[in-house]
């Protein structure tokens, strides 16, 4: 008997580098647990939507962008990886791909929005959205439009707003702890730079850098943390992740 095991990847992802924002290993975990479509959720700055695979043509339209653009849906495919490549007199080579049943789209909230209101196309049809049951009219067209309510959101400290003086780091974690960062500014150092406490919990440094891009993680009572306040984040081919942010030049 033949074992075959399965692991989840997106057809855009080609490095062990994500090419997107939201592309990391939480949110694509939090998707590929969705045995089905359900209501949009909310992950970090993100909304992600997601639909039936079978439909064959699904998007999205928001009404701050006046319904001017349409945000295609993605399938979400699986690649079969067989621990036993040994194939039967007469069958065929398998698909490397999968389908799992789910195409998302995942859109960055604008920070001065409140709520979303949202119209679907499925199939060419305009509709409000079947998994959300909150909607509203709008007087005007008399169209009816799905609404999102935002969770109120924190301000979030920029690594960039120490410019020119350098970039600014803020971890936060529990008073009276060693907080250092390290990074390609700094060949990884793990004690050369450490963070200083301001208010209770809350860390910070700012390191003068020339332009270029930079990769950094936090050290934490041995352990390695990413940056919370940045989503742009790479990946090594053994999994292990680090922030990462581009000074840009004058």
């Amino acid at each position: 008997m033949k074992t075959i095991s399965f692991f989840v990847i997106f057809t855009i992802i080609a490095s062990f580098a994500w090419s997107e924002s939201w592309e990391t290993y939480e949110l694509i975990n939090r998707l590929i647990s969705i045995s089905k479509p359900e209501t949009p959720f909310i992950h970090d700055d993100f909304v992600v939507f997601t639909a039936d695979s079978n439909l064959r043509r699904m998007g999205v339209s928001f009404a701050h962008e006046n319904f001017d653009n349409i945000h295609w849906f993605r399938q979400l495919l699986i690649t079969q990886d067989s621990l036993n490549p040994i194939l039967l007199p007469g069958e065929k080579v398998p698909s490397p791909y999968k389908n799992a049943d789910i195409q998302f789209y995942v859109y960055q909230i604008p920070q001065y929005l409140r709520e979303l209101e949202y119209r679907l196309i499925i199939n060419g049809l305009w509709t409000v959205d079947p998994f959300n049951p909150l909607t509203r009219r709008d007087p005007v067209s008399g169209l009816s439009m799905s609404i999102l309510r935002l969770p109120q959101r924190q301000t979030r400290p920029n690594p960039l707003s120490g410019l020119p003086e350098g970039l600014s780091f803020t971890f936060e974690g529990p008073p009276g702890e060693i907080i250092t960062v390290a990074g390609n500014f700094n060949s990884w150092d793990p004690f050369m730079y450490e963070l200083k406490e301001g208010p209770a919990g809350i860390y910070k440094i700012t390191i003068p850098l020339p332009p270029g891009k930079y990769q950094y993680v936090f050290f934490h009572r041995g352990e390695r943390y990413v940056d919370p306040y940045n989503p742009q984040r790479i990946y090594a081919r053994d999994g292990s992740a680090a922030s990462e942010i581009t000074i840009p030049s004058n």
